[in-house]
């Protein structure tokens, strides 16, 4: 099942993009949004795979839309009246480009390039699963570069403009900000608990009230009433009773 959304300002081309995606059963239409700011804080922890976008709009266009949230591993099919921007969308290495008024054979076609791009995606990180993955991060020597497992990270910590990662039993500080470290770690391995914090899915051994305990982690974090419905959703769906 590829879970998608729509995202455009006309609310006849939302209708007729509904019509289309519901005589395809493999396609799940999670939302439809008239405001493309209001689907870039949607997407915050919802696990989408396709994403149906217009170009044209007011508020963000949509290629100005793909580049804010570029970082993370969507699929976009561009839909618009307008062809001169299809350049600018394949340069962003879209699925497809649709002119409006859209036949459902043209829909078709797309969908099944996505569903092949998607498919290929999800291959993709078989092959290079988190084990393999790391980060590269300055350290507190001029011309020092340490290397950090994404694997081995138990949490990381915010501290105004910089974030120290715990791994392995060592505090690694590097100069960046939470809100970047947040968007280049794969949601289904890390999950935001609190404004300072991050921590690692499968380094978590229990729950006490609101505090999560870690393996291997002395202290306990506690769990913030911002971010404490998203993460008590993504730890249901493990949940046996």
């Amino acid at each position: 099942m590829i879970n998608c959304i729509i995202v455009d300002d006309e609310a006849h081309a939302i209708e007729v993009l509904q019509h289309h995606i519901k005589s395809i059963p493999q396609l799940n239409l999670i939302a439809s949004f008239t405001k493309p700011t209001e689907a870039i804080t949607f997407l915050s922890g919802q696990q989408v795979d396709l994403i149906f976008l217009d170009i044209h709009m007011p508020e963000i266009s949509g290629i100005e839309f793909i580049q804010t949230v570029r970082h993370e591993n969507y699929h976009f099919i561009l839909t618009t009246a307008y062809r001169e921007f299809a350049p600018d969308g394949f340069d962003l290495d879209v699925v497809d480009y649709l002119i409006k008024p859209i036949p459902l054979t043209r829909f078709l076609q797309a969908v099944t390039k996505a569903q092949k791009a998607i498919s290929q995606s999800k291959t993709d990180w078989v092959k290079n699963p988190i084990e393999t993955e790391y980060f590269m991060v300055k350290g507190q020597i001029k011309g020092k570069m340490i290397k950090i497992n994404l694997i081995d990270i138990d949490y990381i910590e915010g501290m105004k403009n910089y974030v120290a990662f715990h791994h392995n039993g060592i505090r690694t500080v590097a100069l960046t900000t939470m809100k970047d470290i947040e968007g280049k770690l794969p949601k289904q391995y890390f999950i935001r608990v609190q404004k300072s914090f991050i921590i690692a899915i499968n380094k978590i051994t229990a729950l006490d009230g609101n505090r999560v305990i870690l393996k291997d982690v002395s202290s306990e974090i506690l769990i913030g009433e911002t971010y404490k419905q998203h993460f008590l959703e993504t730890i249901k769906k493990k949940q046996i009773i």
